[in-house]
């Protein structure tokens, strides 16, 4: 066989969808983001504006967590040593779980590398502690939670999504002696909304299930002290396993599960995906830690992340572009095509210095291909201002559609 042929037909299939993915290599700046610069495939430099990171509330760049990142630096260097068995915990990592349970309302807390390989981790390792267990996953659950599911070897069973009554039919349908346990997202990062916590827990009880939830584009920003929709809705309680990261509202980088010291104790005792991997530099755990903290008692910067989505929102539906719009801070503006999302998308870039990625199958469905943006508290009147300008005029210069609200 040859290979290299066959690597060229896998990546000029991409090419003739229109869904090959570029690496845009940009320079964030700090105490200046969301502006950055970017480094053109010709070695030429310009200034841009990011819509499209993770970093919700620019924590990544905040005087405290820059803080206790060098502090932590300089006390015990750069990496940790090892995994958490082996010499790899330290007073920063304790300190990081120890936050992350407070937050929660938990008797503990495990963090891990990523939150995907914590979403892998525990859910492929939850069949080894419960025999039988039978998960019921939303059929838009985040690509870590499926990959968790189809690894742990157990039976799975797929709900369509948000759907509680046909998650209902699922569970009545099963063995009521079988342990079971429910898993989903509080807020589904490509249209951006939420799961319903409160039916699904009230299934949970009714059917003996456990309840597993991701919180990853929730923590930080929802609940007065940051915890999530859970918290906001005031359900934390009634959940058994809350999963979320410190690479997005936190800034920082890692995931991490949230539960009772007993599940914790389990997953850390049986997982590979934690046993056998190097645990965070410890200047990352103290960062995350700090940002965890901070995040607790400043609801002023939440408040102002979900007015500046809300603007950004307001101000594309006047013009008639095709958001979808579930109340959460996410703004997804439909294009529909790969081609067309890619294009847009490059001549933000090129001719406005606006950098968002395209969105395209397999994140989303075909025929749902998108721009996807992430207003946050540090983009201000006049990015907000250079942004609609440029979808106004670009939407016109490719002749799209204006529409009415797409959801």
């Amino acid at each position: 066989m040859n290979y290299s042929e066959k690597l060229d037909e896998a990546i000029a299939r991409l090419h003739d969808e229109g869904r090959y993915r570029t690496f845009i290599d940009i320079e964030r700046r700090n105490g200046h983001f969301p502006h950055a610069v970017w480094t053109r495939p010709d070695g030429t430099q310009s200034d841009i504006t990011v819509w499209c990171g993770n970093d919700y509330l620019g924590m990544g760049q905040h005087p405290v967590v820059l803080e206790a990142m060098h502090e932590a630096l300089d006390a015990a260097g750069a990496g940790s040593g090892g995994t958490r068995n082996i010499s790899g915990t330290t007073v920063f990592h304790k300190r990081l779980e120890a936050e992350l349970a407070d937050l929660h309302g938990k008797e503990a807390a495990l963090v891990f590398t990523s939150a995907y390989i914590a979403n892998d981790a525990t859910l492929s390792t939850l069949p080894k502690l419960f025999p039988g267990l039978i998960i019921y996953s939303d059929a838009l659950n985040h690509a870590s939670m499926i990959e968790g599911v189809r690894r742990n070897g157990g039976a799975k069973r797929i709900f369509r999504h948000n759907d509680v009554d046909h998650l209902r039919e699922l569970l009545a349908a099963d063995d009521p002696r079988a342990p079971k346990l429910i898993a989903f997202e509080s807020v589904y990062s490509m249209d951006g909304d939420f799961g319903p916590i409160e039916a699904i827990c009230d299934l949970a009880d009714e059917f003996g299930a456990l309840t597993y939830i991701d919180e990853v584009h929730a923590v930080g920003m929802y609940g007065p002290r940051g915890a999530g929709v859970a918290e906001r809705d005031r359900l934390m309680h009634r959940l058994d396993i809350i999963n979320g990261t410190l690479a997005k509202a936190f800034g920082v980088m890692g995931g991490y599960i949230a539960a009772s010291a007993r599940m914790c104790d389990a997953i850390r005792s049986y997982a590979p995906g934690f046993i056998f991997t190097t645990s965070l530099p410890p200047a990352v755990a103290a960062g995350a830690a700090a940002s965890v903290a901070h995040l607790k008692r400043d609801q002023e910067l939440r408040d102002r992340h979900q007015t500046q989505a809300k603007i950004l929102k307001t101000r594309l539906k006047a013009m008639g572009l095709p958001i979808i719009d579930h109340g959460s801070h996410i703004v997804p503006v439909i294009v529909g095509d790969p081609v067309h999302t890619k294009k847009l998308s490059d001549m933000l870039l090129e001719n406005y210095g606006i950098y968002v990625q395209p969105i395209n199958f397999p994140t989303v469905p075909r025929g749902t291909e998108r721009l996807r943006f992430t207003p946050s508290p540090v983009h201000g009147p006049n990015e907000m201002d250079k942004l609609v300008r440029a979808m106004d005029e670009l939407w016109s210069h490719c002749a799209l559609n204006r529409a009415e609200l797409a959801g």
